[in-house]
């Protein structure tokens, strides 16, 4: 028999089991999975999360839904939207793109849009919602547009690509993109899109503005810098101020036919690895943990769904370690554009299995993809590894332990001072003196009174370039402004003249009178790509083109906006000729994003500067160079040609016959690298020394003077001739640059030291080798301002 102690004893073991064990006491201590602990390595986090996660779960974070629909204003607060509750829920979606943009598609206004403090208010509430709505609690990615600053509300802009790289000046971008890296990461943004590494040799393209040129030297050094600002010198993704750089576009889209968006390119195999793939090499190399590919397809294969660029070259040449991201759309263009597939399913399992990993647009790698799965036409070790490059970045960057972000930091950090006078320095750096003749700049501050003509004299959104949100005009100096903060005393006669296309309000007479009662003009014409309300625009952002003479906007540049010429459009060049003709001195600033036709001003404009899109601090950066309190030392990053008969123009064409037209010369009218400064420099005692002991190395110097009684940058610039080859090479070929400062008598010596990739081909074998025989250096100050040559010989063949 049990005794009542007994039974007392039975009683409690069970109860005592009950609240001791571990396992059981889930209210008191519950377990953390190995994929949320801080301390375990990545590798072990990740295999623990796709684990235990659905097919489906894998599917959402392959898709990247549109942003700016996710949150809702709601009083001083931002919550979570009801379409981005349902994604969640449906799609299990694991990143959002441009959730924080604001433009005339995403009909985003100052208004509507979200301030620096309150888009980190809405990134929170989007990772909350997440964290406390889903089954794994995984951080959603935001990526944000960021090419020349982070394309939202309140943020700094930077001139565009065309100028940053104008510059030469590899150090400064690279503190600017630190910059735009760490405005956009205290939003809550993880991923910038950019650099954009695509090699602009086709003038006509909308899209110029947003590249570093026609050269692949000059745009691998510039697209280096840009991720190691983004990312920080060696990947500091949980830093807090940086975030992943995403290299576009991949690949060869700077050259379609006819200047057409997104059209056709069918270079060479030799050509595509040695020009147009060459930035895409340095900047993964260089530590890029994203890249996008581009729309269009090469050599008949869609880059979306090219497994040689997607995955054999890549991945297994050149061991990229992050992911790749479609266009916006590309994967759905498979099917309505190119016709590689024939349907959504089809074109999931095309660029699923050709290597990309993520959908921008998210509209394939959703249900399409799922069915394509469970058919078996896509393995679920390809899913592995895309989901598998992804949350490894969220695991990197940190943010399973830390998602959110400071609103104050935010508000504090965004467009402060220290941003705005970077902003200036990179547009100072950047302005190009194209002609200067008889020392027409630069002006004098005590000019008793002044004419600013023309229509990018003072207007905010011209001068600012596409991927720009809606700015606080007071944030903006326009070159009206900047002039007249130079001159409080002087009399500005400020007349518009007319638009960029429009040609219904026009007002030349005016503008004639308002240079007779200055003592100088300064015409500011060019281009635009601002957005406006009016514009039309298709799926994927770019802008659909009006055709008409009156009514126009001023846009005819930016995505979406071809040309067929390159001339100045509406009554620009009537206007400037009606100027000059008053006989009063003439100063013409450009502000584009493309390469326009100068040939008049060229021959009767006593000075030009190109300022392309040079940003916020513009107008305070032109006045500084026409006034004279910064001397100028930007170089063209592309070729200004004479006409569009003459396309394709770019300095480091392949050695082949040229000659003049019928209609005048075969070059263009300012060449690669050429750019004119207030100082005077010579250069003297070239020096080359070849070291084939262990490495093949090359050892370059050269003595460069300040002849001027003017302190001066000078870019001194080492460019390359393969003198004979077993291929044909270029005739020339950027292989190194330097933008120094030398003061006024000073002799600074530059040097610099080239390794076998510079002296490197692709030969008949597709093996790249430097090939024995003489090289010529050349040096100077352009592709055409060569001032000293030397000849070298490499004794052997080398291997790379």
């Amino acid at each position: 028999m049990f005794t009542n102690q007994d039974k007392l004893k039975n009683w409690l073991l069970p109860v005592l089991f009950f609240v001791c064990s571990p396992a059981l006491v889930f209210a008191q201590k519950k377990e953390v999975p190995l994929y949320k602990n801080p301390k375990a390595a990545v590798p072990e986090r990740l295999k623990d999360l796709l684990g235990k996660m659905t097919i489906e779960e894998k599917v959402g974070q392959l898709s990247t839904l549109l942003g700016w629909e996710m949150y809702e204003k709601k009083g001083k607060g931002v919550i979570a939207s009801e379409k981005f509750k349902k994604a969640a829920e449906a799609q299990q979606t694991g990143m959002l793109w441009a959730t924080l943009r604001a433009d005339p598609w995403t009909q985003k206004t100052l208004e509507t849009g979200l301030d620096p403090y309150k888009a980190a208010l809405a990134t929170n509430a989007l990772q909350k919602y997440i964290i406390e709505h889903t089954r794994l609690q995984i951080p959603v990615f935001i990526a944000e547009e960021c090419p020349h600053g982070h394309m939202a509300i309140g943020t700094t802009v930077f001139p565009t690509s065309i100028g940053q790289s104008s510059t030469w000046d590899p150090l400064l971008i690279q503190s600017m993109a630190t910059a735009i890296a760490k405005e956009a990461r205290l939003q809550g943004a993880h991923i910038g899109y950019g650099p954009v590494l695509d090699l602009a040799r086709e003038p006509r393209w909308s899209r110029v503005e947003e590249t570093y040129g026609e050269d692949e030297f000059l745009n691998s050094t510039m697209g280096v810098a840009m991720v190691r600002g983004f990312q920080g010198v060696n990947n500091m993704l949980n830093s807090g101020v940086n975030i992943i750089s995403t290299l576009k576009h991949f690949t060869a889209y700077g050259a379609p036919e006819g200047g057409h968006n997104a059209g056709l390119i069918n270079p060479g195999r030799r050509e595509l690895l040695s020009s147009y793939l060459l930035p895409f090499e340095a900047t993964v190399k260089a530590g890029a943990l994203s890249i996008m590919a581009a729309y269009n397809s090469v050599d008949g294969v869609p880059c979306s769904s090219n497994p040689y660029l997607l995955d054999t070259l890549l991945h297994k040449q050149w061991g990229f370690k992050g992911f790749s991201v479609s266009d916006l759309g590309s994967i759905d263009g498979l099917v309505m554009t190119q016709h590689v597939a024939a349907n959504p399913a089809d074109a999931a399992v095309l660029a699923m299995n050709a290597g990309l990993d993520n959908d921008l647009g998210g509209q394939i790698f959703s249900a399409p993809l799922l069915a394509a799965v469970k058919d078996g036409r896509v393995s679920q070790q390809r899913i592995d590894e895309a989901v598998g490059r992804l949350l490894t970045q969220k695991f990197e960057m940190g943010l399973f332990e830390n998602p959110y972000v400071d609103p104050k930091a935010a508000q504090k950090f965004v467009r402060n001072a220290a941003t705005v006078a970077l902003a200036r320095k990179v547009a100072q750096e950047s302005l190009i003196l194209l002609k200067n003749e008889s020392s027409a700049l630069p002006l004098k501050k005590n000019i008793g009174s002044i004419a600013v003509i023309g229509p990018n004299a003072d207007n905010v959104y011209n001068q600012l370039g596409d991927y720009t949100a809606p700015q606080d005009p007071k944030a903006i100096i326009t070159v009206l402004e900047g002039i007249k903060a130079k001159l409080p005393s002087a009399k500005v006669n400020y007349v518009k003249g007319c638009a960029i296309r429009d040609t219904a309000d026009v007002h030349i007479a005016d503008a004639v009178a308002a240079a007779e009662q200055s003592d100088v003009a300064v015409v500011v014409l060019g281009g635009s790509s601002a957005r406006d309300f009016k514009t039309e625009y298709i799926s994927t952002g770019a802008a659909t083109v009006s055709q008409g003479t009156t009514g126009l906007s001023d846009m005819e540049s930016g995505e979406g906006f071809d040309r067929s010429t390159l001339d100045l459009m509406g009554r620009q060049l009537e206007l400037l000729q009606a100027v000059v003709k008053t006989g009063k001195p003439v100063i013409l600033v450009f502000i584009g994003g493309r390469p326009l036709n100068l040939n008049w001003p060229a021959e009767h404009v006593s000075a030009i500067v190109s300022a392309w899109y040079p940003g916020q601090e513009g107008g305070n950066a032109i006045a500084d160079v026409l006034f004279g309190d910064y001397n100028p030392a930007g170089r063209l990053p592309v070729s200004i040609p004479r006409s569009v008969g003459q396309l394709p123009v770019y300095y480091n064409y392949q050695n082949s016959s040229r000659h003049d037209y019928v209609e005048g010369p075969a070059s263009p009218l300012y060449s690669f690298g050429y750019g004119l400064s207030f100082s005077k420099f010579k250069y003297s005692d070239l020096k080359a020394e070849v070291s084939e002991a262990d490495d093949l190395t090359l050892n370059v110097s050269v003595a460069v003077t300040n002849e001027s009684d003017r302190d001066g940058d000078e870019v001194t610039q080492l460019y390359v001739r393969d003198d004979v080859s077993s291929v044909v090479t270029p005739v020339e070929q950027l292989k190194a640059f330097s933008r120094i400062n030398i003061k006024a008598g000073q002799t600074k010596t530059v040097s610099f030291v080239l390794h076998k990739q510079d002296l490197s081909l692709l030969n008949q074998q597709m093996q790249k080798v430097v090939e024995a025989g003489d090289f010529t250096l050349r040096i100077g100050a352009g592709s055409q301002e060569i001032k000293l040559e030397k000849k070298i010989n490499i004794n052997k063949n080398y291997k790379l």
